[in-house]
């Protein structure tokens, strides 16, 4: 949870608004942006894109500085309402020193992505409150067709202050209210020791990776589970965590790994929300939130119970 008590809310996102693309990560594919912009505009967005969105430095998307500026530099424009990255890979990790918090705590946007982004999408809300959003990236969903879950996003984007998703299945029974928070378990966990490392008290946390062999997500979940990571948690979602199985085949599921390791904790568990590394239909999550998960026998649901945004331009608290 956020150092500050207060949670930010952003102002919401609307058709008409401008989008701004930065790539604080791995380098990018022109044509792949290019089409995941072309899509934005059909939905009604304006869409800017960053100076080093592609620039080549090894392989990220420019130096750390030249992404920092960029990242910088959308936050500060008073023309750019949404930052949504163009993708994931590796080095989101670099730019963590080089943030300026108190300017996003004085221009609060909406901030999108997943997979390598989410250490700034969990620094961020744990250092400023401003609630991010473990959604689709350009180059890597809106750039294909049915490759974002529209409703999830507009959803989360427009401000309602009730909605569900429940394409889950339960593993451990329960009902629990909580912040959501989570993303890429791989880099969740690769924050321990350092002085970005996750808060997860008071929270349903959400995990997803992909092509992690079982006994890397038990090694992973049991780092957390010896962090005391898991102490005051309200109940775990699990993404698809697609192709996340032991090559050469295994005579186990993944779910029972699962359940080995947080099965004891007391708490409702369920698998299979498809946000993050699906190849389809990515849904939108907003981090920072009140979420109420239910986990039946049956199915689970993991419901919002307040709106991610503000309906005005004003700055919510």
């Amino acid at each position: 949870m956020p150092s500050s008590p207060d949670i930010l809310k952003p102002p919401a996102l609307r058709r008409g608004d401008t989008i701004g693309v930065v790539a604080p990560a791995s380098n990018v594919k022109r044509e792949d942006v290019e089409a995941g912009i072309a899509r934005l505009q059909e939905l009604g967005y304006r869409v800017v894109v960053g100076d080093s969105v592609f620039a080549h430095d090894l392989y990220f998307a420019g130096s750390p500085e030249a992404r920092a500026r960029d990242l910088r530099a959308m936050f500060e424009r008073e023309d750019v309402d949404a930052i949504v990255a163009a993708r994931g890979g590796y080095g989101s990790n670099y730019l963590l020193p080089l943030i300026d918090l108190e300017v996003i705590r004085r221009n609060p946007k909406p901030l999108i992505g997943y997979s390598d982004v989410t250490s700034l999408l969990t620094w961020i809300f744990d250092e400023t409150g401003l609630v991010t959003f473990h959604g689709p990236m350009v180059a890597k969903d809106f750039a294909h067709e049915d490759g974002a879950d529209l409703e999830s996003w507009f959803a989360a984007v427009d401000g309602n202050a009730s909605w569900s998703v429940n394409q889950m299945r339960t593993l451990k029974p329960g009902e629990a209210d909580g912040t959501l928070y989570g993303g890429c378990l791989s880099i969740l966990v690769a924050s321990l020791g350092t002085p970005y490392e996750i808060e997860t008290g008071g929270t349903i946390l959400f995990f997803e990776d992909i092509g992690t062999k079982p006994y890397q997500i038990d090694r992973m979940l049991m780092q957390l589970k010896l962090a005391g990571k898991f102490d005051g948690v309200k109940g775990i979602v699990f993404g698809a965590m697609q192709d996340c199985v032991q090559s050469g085949g295994q005579g186990y599921a993944l779910e029972e790994v699962i359940v080995r390791v947080v099965g004891d904790l007391g708490i409702p568990v369920a698998f299979g929300l498809p946000s993050g590394h699906v190849p389809t239909r990515n849904i939108t999550l907003p981090f920072g939130v009140k979420a109420h998960l239910r986990a039946s026998q049956d199915s689970a649901t993991l419901t919002m119970l307040e709106a991610a945004v503000c309906s005005t331009n004003k700055v919510s608290t």
